[in-house]
């Protein structure tokens, strides 16, 4: 797929961590879709415009390759890696898991105040949704969802979710169609919050488990095969 890869010469790098700084830019561009699935990577264009020799470019395309974000081919260089839809089934479905055992560890850890900054996240989505402002919407609702995966406590499961989480933000806004729109979401927050506000750390995690579980339903029904090219179109 041809990409603009000019966008990155506007952008300096700062020499004293170039593999660093060139690995953030383009992870940041993939996260965010200026780097769709399936696009090629020019080691040699992003090193021009960044103003850094292919050195950096290649180690921040191998830290890339790692995370699961671009796939390096032989003879071919590095590319945009993308979900098919077993693997974004498979996603959701680890998803699912690990956001559900962080609920329920989460739910006795939380202070007062940590709840009720899930309160006011909970209503800014209510907000968002009203003002079908996305972009806003999910801004707060990753804070939702990192604020219980942050306090299970368990290194292991955030060592997991994060890495996972980004390959799947890529799909976000297909996600969102797949559950049904942003007052949905809303309201299969407000369960998972009244049952941690209930201190009901078991029912908590089968509210998030469902929540999760809804666009998988969905992709696995007879139509399929037309989610999956949605969810491939979102992103061209």
């Amino acid at each position: 797929m041809p990409s603009d890869q000019s966008q990155f010469a506007s952008r300096s790098v700062e020499r004293k961590t170039l593999t660093d700084r060139v690995h953030e830019i383009l992870r940041e561009d993939i996260l965010n879709n200026r780097l769709p699935p399936d696009t090629p990577i020019q080691e040699a264009v992003i090193a021009r415009d960044l103003g850094v020799s292919r050195g950096p470019v290649r180690e921040a395309l191998q830290k890339l390759s790692a995370e699961g974000l671009v796939e390096i081919i032989t003879h071919r260089g590095a590319v945009v890696t993308s979900l098919t839809w077993q693997e974004f089934i498979d996603a959701y479905r680890v998803r699912e898991a690990l956001e559900a055992l962080a609920t329920r560890l989460a739910t006795p850890n939380l202070t007062p105040n940590d709840i009720t900054i899930l309160e006011q996240l909970h209503e800014e989505m209510i907000r968002h949704a009203e003002a079908e402002a996305v972009d806003a919407f999910f801004a707060a609702n990753a804070k939702f969802h990192h604020m219980l995966v942050i306090q299970s406590n368990n290194k292991k499961l955030v060592e997991m979710y994060y890495p996972l989480i980004d390959q799947m933000r890529r799909y976000r806004m297909r996600s969102l169609t797949l559950r049904g729109g942003l007052s949905k979401s809303c309201d299969e927050h407000k369960a998972i919050l009244d049952a941690i506000k209930a201190g009901d750390a078991n029912e908590a995690a089968m509210r998030m488990s469902a929540h999760i579980q809804i666009p998988q339903q969905i992709l696995q029904s007879e139509h399929a095969e037309d989610e999956l090219q949605l969810v491939s179109n979102d992103l061209k």
